[in-house]
């Protein structure tokens, strides 16, 4: 506990870094007693209080039904209240809200709480677009407007720049999905103008050293590479695969099986 307690309250002020640790570890711990106990010991700290809430998110994933619903919420809303600035407790609000199809006006208000803390929130702008996706409370085309109400204000470097880039995924995987004609087009997504602009900026700029500083850069890189490997611009995917280095992330590979596997396969195809 005394570890975790000191990794989690490094760089105090920088809340995309500490989000990204918090879901990091509670998917790790999301089958283990510590969060939990750390709780009991100490019931008033903020990382505890999360790191337990977002643990017990994590672990009902799979269920899709949260063990006390109520006990997690009130623990962020003590979180919240002991540390009003940070947007963590809100996301993993907006995650039970999201999985307890709890009514719209609700999941905005979770909304408008976390961008008032953190305008470019990574794990908050990902979690609306799911939740606006047609695999929860919207569609397709409700996802799309969504993203494309941001890009003419959000800063093509932002934390949450990969959402243009899922709801791109999220178009070509629902046509994967439909087989037939439109499985077997799907990939002619990938060359209309608007997404071919986008993987034309992003295969130039997103590699770059520089150019991204959130914690999660590399799943989003990861995102990037299998976006390219599967509109077939392996050219374009080389220099990407090189920034990845081994770091392979679970999602969006394990879309087409073992995600090591295929993870390696498309890498050698670029290479």
């Amino acid at each position: 506990m005394a570890q975790i307690a000191q990794f989690l309250d490094q760089d105090p002020q920088n809340f995309d870094r500490r989000a990204h640790r918090l879901s990091v570890l509670a998917g790790f711990l999301s089958e283990s007693h510590l969060p939990a106990a750390w709780v009991q010991r100490e019931p008033r700290n903020v990382s505890a209080l999360i790191l337990c809430s977002w643990a017990e998110l994590e672990h009902s994933r799979g269920s899709r039904v949260l063990t006390d619903g109520s006990a997690t919420w009130s623990r962020c809303q003590l979180a919240a209240s002991l540390d009003p600035q940070n947007p963590a407790p809100w996301v993993v609000m907006l995650g039970i809200a999201r999985l307890e199809r709890a009514h719209r006006g609700q999941v905005f208000e979770i909304w408008d709480e976390i961008v008032a803390r953190d305008r470019w929130h990574r794990e908050a702008y990902l979690s609306m677009l799911h939740y606006l996706g047609p695999q929860e409370s919207g569609s397709l085309g409700q996802a799309i407007d969504f993203v494309d109400s941001l890009l003419t204000r959000m800063p093509p470097n932002a934390p949450c720049a990969a959402v243009e880039l899922e709801v791109h995924l999220m178009r070509y995987h629902s046509a994967k999905a439909r087989g037939g004609a439109e499985a077997l087009l799907a990939r002619d997504q990938w060359h209309s103008t608007q997404t071919a602009r986008f993987l034309d900026r992003a295969q130039d700029t997103w590699p770059r050293a520089a150019f991204f500083s959130h914690a999660a850069a590399v799943s989003d890189l990861n995102l990037l590479a299998y976006a390219l490997t599967a509109a077939g611009r392996l050219r374009g995917a080389a220099p990407v695969f090189e920034a990845i280095g081994g770091r392979v992330t679970r999602w969006p590979w394990n879309s087409e099986g073992d995600p090591l596997a295929v993870f390696e396969y498309a890498r050698n195809r670029a290479r």
